[in-house]
């Protein structure tokens, strides 16, 4: 009652203000600081503005159509914008190549912007093409290679007798062995971008993410590549190339594996919902894994197994533990320096 009484009180004394003027006289518009001086100074933000609209109604905005004179003395009026026909030289200004300046577009949104949706690997395209890509060829591959795949693991965990002919591989299992190794490497590279988006950061210097997947697959294979060749070196000049040869296809048979223990964590951690712990967890466990059986190899290669000494710890944490630490040392410090610090 008291709001509606205000307003009345207003309206009534605008219209003793418009009775006092002389017939002739215009009725003056009211403006809204003599509307709000009406009402009693305890009056609250709803009486005030339930008087405001009360005495003032929206109306719709007509643009003037006239030309534009604003312009110097002695030059003539400036050029239209939207003509498709005026020169680039007449467009181009102070603010023509900022991406916030279109003064053809009407300012303002209607409602409230939305909360983005937050990123998820399971909803990323690319990397889920990417998975069921290299799990088809995988399946394929291996359908065509399994002969030479039980032949590897025979080699491997026994030792072949002496005088016996080893059987050379084709070149479609080299190429699958090559696959293999590629295959670990992007699987790699996954666990080192799962790693980063956990325990370092989701904001990166980059233009994509997948950009930092690519940098990881790079380190990744320049890691696999680079010990490749040390070992080479360092087992040529030590031990001959038989023995050579034999590291080089327990190599490639311990990355081949390496894959595919990786593959079923990389899935549970991506769409099974597995925690960045049990998942750094599970990839410690086949890294020792892949190491033991390096280590077994190793010793059945180049060593005696009945006398292990110095020699063997020296060639193995120089050429199998030092890589791995600054393998990883790398792939943090990457993350660590890509990532936007705000």
């Amino acid at each position: 009652m008291q709001q509606a009484d205000s307003i009345a009180h207003s309206q009534h004394t605008a219209h003793a203000d418009t009775a006092s003027a002389t017939g002739a006289a215009p009725v003056r518009q009211l403006t809204p600081a003599q509307v709000l001086r009406w009402l009693p100074r305890n009056a609250t933000p709803a009486q005030q503005d339930s008087a405001i609209q009360a005495h003032f109604k929206p109306a719709p905005i007509r643009w003037s159509t006239r030309p534009d004179t604003l312009h110097l003395p002695g030059h003539d009026a400036g050029h239209d914008l939207l003509k498709a026909e005026l020169p680039q030289y007449y467009r181009e200004g102070f603010f023509s190549h900022n991406a916030m300046f279109h003064p053809e577009l009407s300012g303002g949104r209607i409602g409230i912007a939305g909360s983005p949706v937050p990123y998820s690997i399971h909803n990323d395209d690319l990397i889920t093409s990417m998975l069921v890509v290299c799990f088809l060829a995988a399946v394929v591959a291996f359908s065509h290679a399994r002969r030479f795949v039980a032949r590897q693991f025979k080699a491997f965990f026994y030792r072949p007798a002496e005088g016996i002919t080893e059987v050379k591989e084709t070149s479609s299992e080299m190429r699958f062995q090559f696959f293999l190794g590629l295959v670990t490497s992007l699987l790699v590279a996954l666990v080192c971008y799962f790693y980063t988006l956990n325990f370092i950061g989701t904001t990166f210097t980059l233009q994509s993410n997948y950009q930092l997947i690519a940098i990881f697959f790079g380190l990744t294979v320049a890691y696999f590549t680079g010990k490749l060749l040390l070992s080479t070196w360092v087992n040529l000049v030590f031990f001959g190339k038989k023995k050579n040869e034999q590291w080089i296809k327990s190599s490639l048979f311990l990355l081949s594996v390496e894959g595919v223990l990786l593959f079923p964590v990389v899935l549970l951690h991506a769409y099974f919902g597995l925690s960045p712990e049990t998942s750094i967890t599970c990839v410690a466990v086949v890294a020792i894994l892949v190491k033991i059986m390096s280590l077994s190899k190793c010793l059945t290669i180049f060593f005696n197994r009945k006398l292990v000494n110095l020699q063997f710890f020296l060639y193995f944490c120089t050429l199998e533990i030092v890589p791995l630490l600054v393998f990883w040392s790398i792939a943090v410090f990457i993350g660590n320096y890509l990532q936007i610090n705000f």
